[in-house]
């Protein structure tokens, strides 16, 4: 085709993108129909039999979300330092872990749940600190043994958690106004009678879903839209420019590794108290934040906001529809991912 009779068949110049585009954008619009009619519609029987009951479709889309809230708390702080800062904590799972029990501990002695909270983020943002200045500053450049000498510390500091707390199931008690249930505006079935039966949702975990929007807008302002934010994307892109221009680059890496170990301990006492705190939960957490942060793109704040909402919601319809093979599910994500975007959904190209 002649250059005149492209221009004449599309005088942008750009029609295959815009065509696709607006391919993608029709697609996304039909989706969002079909799914807020599911949300809201009276079910027909025929969808009732494929997706066993409207109760049970919505109940895993929320835990989904609400699971997805928790992952994101906790691979916000592994996105900052492995993702943004190249630093490879394998301990980070270890974090949580810790984070979980001195939570535990301050809200049993204290009584007050929220001075759990609080110290479980504190006391971590200073392990986090100690770690940057002791490990990490000594090993700046070196991946394997960052790795290595993170595996080692992840054991030590399982044995010596185990050694502490023991193998023994802890279940935080939250306050009364955290308890209970809320009844959506989302009706799940109608009764002979005519009467509408309503969906209830614990209201703590709608909390923790309000609490990863709230830190994830606050991180990505953090970083995106301040001075601070500004010399971590530098420090990062080119560390000896902005060291040159009279920066401290060690404060500035030191401050992001403290608020990546706080956020990890802040998901700890959160989680905890969604679910329970036990031996084994760090591997498991360490596992989903590699997971989000691989899929969503590393260093991306909205990466992993998308990686975790993919994988929140993967876990739990794999959990109600595909119980054994569910578990398999994340990581064929994962692979998808790798093998179609290397670098992540929102990750950039190296």
């Amino acid at each position: 085709m002649s250059d005149a009779s492209r221009s004449r068949t599309d005088p942008l110049g750009q029609g295959q993108g815009i065509t696709r585009r607006q391919v993608g954008a029709v697609a996304l619009l039909i989706v969002g129909a079909v799914f807020l009619w599911m949300v809201f519609a009276q079910w027909p029987d025929w969808l009732d039999a494929i997706l066993i009951s409207k109760k049970a479709f919505l109940s895993a889309i929320l835990n989904g979300l609400t699971l997805a809230g928790l992952y994101f708390l906790v691979a916000s702080g592994f996105t900052l330092v492995f993702g943004l800062m190249r630093n490879v904590n394998l301990a980070h799972g270890s974090l949580y872990l810790l984070g979980a029990y001195v939570g535990y501990e301050i809200a049993d002695r204290t009584g007050y749940w929220l001075l759990g909270v609080v110290g479980g983020f504190l006391v971590l943002a200073v392990v986090g600190l100690v770690m940057q200045i002791l490990v990490f500053r000594r090993l700046e450049g070196d991946d394997l043994r960052q790795t290595l000498v993170t595996i080692g510390i992840s054991v030590v500091a399982a044995d010596l958690m185990l050694a502490v707390w023991g193998g023994t199931t802890y279940q935080y008690l939250t306050p009364d106004w955290l308890s209970g249930a809320v009844r959506l505006p989302i009706v799940t079935a109608v009764r002979s009678n005519g009467s509408e039966v309503f969906l209830a949702y614990p209201f703590y975990r709608l909390v923790v879903l309000g609490a990863a929007i709230v830190i994830g807008v606050a991180l990505w302002l953090l970083i995106n839209r301040t001075r601070i934010g500004s010399m971590i994307r530098a420090g990062v892109d080119d560390r000896a420019m902005l060291s040159a221009s009279g920066v401290n680059v060690h404060m500035i890496f030191a401050v992001v590794f403290a608020l990546g170990a706080g956020l990890a301990g802040l998901a700890g006492v959160i989680g905890g108290s969604v679910l329970s705190v036990s031996p084994g939960e760090d591997v498991r957490y360490l596992l989903a934040s590699l997971v989000v942060v691989i899929v969503g793109g590393m260093g991306s704040i909205v990466g992993a906001a998308i990686g975790a909402l993919i994988i929140g919601l993967a876990e739990q319809i794999g959990l109600v529809y595909f119980p054994t093979y569910g578990v398999v599910l994340t990581f064929v994500i994962m692979v998808v991912t790798l093998a179609i975007r290397p670098q992540g959904i929102m990750g950039r190209s190296l």
